[in-house]
């Protein structure tokens, strides 16, 4: 579906992507991660001919790939109902078919024939995303690109537009997800791509992905006084490593080969021989948001990357 190699942007002197690798496939919900600031948007934008690219390579299979965008905060005309804004749609796009009837199909598919007829002025945020969901469909694109399709939703809010997505990934639509919501990655992507610094960090399937971080043993070491016990967890050698995570807990990560029981029995015994009392040890596997975390923050990086290796 789509390949991208080497791709360059500058900003006049600033380098916002400095060589991005990008694979995607027909089906994929992918989910398109980083901080701010680091070019999540900009490939966005380049993908879609908004702005121009400096160097590299964007294929799309087939040639002549439709695409959809609906960007951060889309700016809909409010003086139409969310009827005339759709038949609106249908005439730029210069839809083949029967533009009523395609406007009908998307407001039911996107939940809004109910409130086709109001004023889009007067709709909460929730409604403006799914309006602007059924737009990016409206051509039928063989690829949707969502940027932060639940920003600043309500709880209720957030749910339905993700239950969109959810139904259009189960139907085998071509979705670039771009979210700093982890938790909604986890429940429609099946691949995911993490962008640091201009470059993909790591980019595989969810369950890959999870794997590689997490197929080592870890433990959540709860405690009150940390500055002390990360060093000591860190001496243990079953222990690769021992990160205060940035809700506070200790995750201590065992070395290769070093059993559940292993890391447990180490962990536990060296922390009493030092009168160390913890609050609570458990185990658990890497959740997206903690790999996530520890790339951003250079704890895991593919070779060659400043901060460390791929654990």
């Amino acid at each position: 579906m789509l390949r991208i190699n080497g791709l360059i942007k500058n900003y006049k002197s600033f380098q916002v992507l400095k060589g991005l690798n990008m694979s995607i496939n027909k089906g994929d919900v992918y989910g398109f991660l980083g901080t701010n600031g680091c070019g999540k948007t900009t490939t966005m934008n380049v993908l879609c001919n908004i702005v121009p690219k400096d160097e590299g390579e964007i294929k799309f299979e087939p040639d002549g790939t439709k695409i959809g965008y609906l960007p951060e905060s889309p700016a809909l005309f409010g003086y139409m109902n969310g009827f005339e804004y759709l038949n609106f749609i249908g005439a730029c796009c210069e839809y083949e078919g029967s533009v009523q009837k395609r406007t009908e199909e998307v407001l039911e598919l996107t939940g809004m024939r109910a409130h086709a007829q109001r004023y889009i002025k007067g709709y909460s945020r929730g409604m403006v995303q799914r309006i602007g969901i059924a737009a990016a469909l409206y051509a039928n694109p063989d690829l949707l690109i969502l940027d932060e399709p639940t920003s600043a939703l309500d709880p209720e809010g957030r749910a339905e537009v993700m239950e969109i997505i959810r139904k259009l990934g189960a139907d085998g639509a071509t979705i670039i997800l771009c979210t700093h919501i982890l938790t909604d990655v986890e429940r429609v992507a099946n691949k995911v791509g993490i962008l640091r610094h201009g470059v993909m960090a790591v980019e595989a399937s969810l369950s890959e992905l999870k794997k590689m971080f997490g197929s080592g043993n870890s433990l959540t070491v709860l405690l009150k006084t940390k500055s002390e016990a990360v060093e000591v967890l860190s001496g243990i050698d079953a222990v690769e490593k021992a990160v205060v995570e940035h809700y506070g807990d200790i995750t201590v990560y065992a070395k290769e080969g070093i059993t559940e029981a292993e890391l447990f029995y180490k962990t536990v015994t060296t922390l009493a021989s030092k009168q160390i009392v913890p609050e609570g040890v458990w185990f658990k596997r890497l959740s997206l948001e903690q790999i996530y975390l520890g790339i951003n923050n250079g704890y895991f990086l593919p070779e060659g990357q400043a901060g460390g290796n791929v654990q």
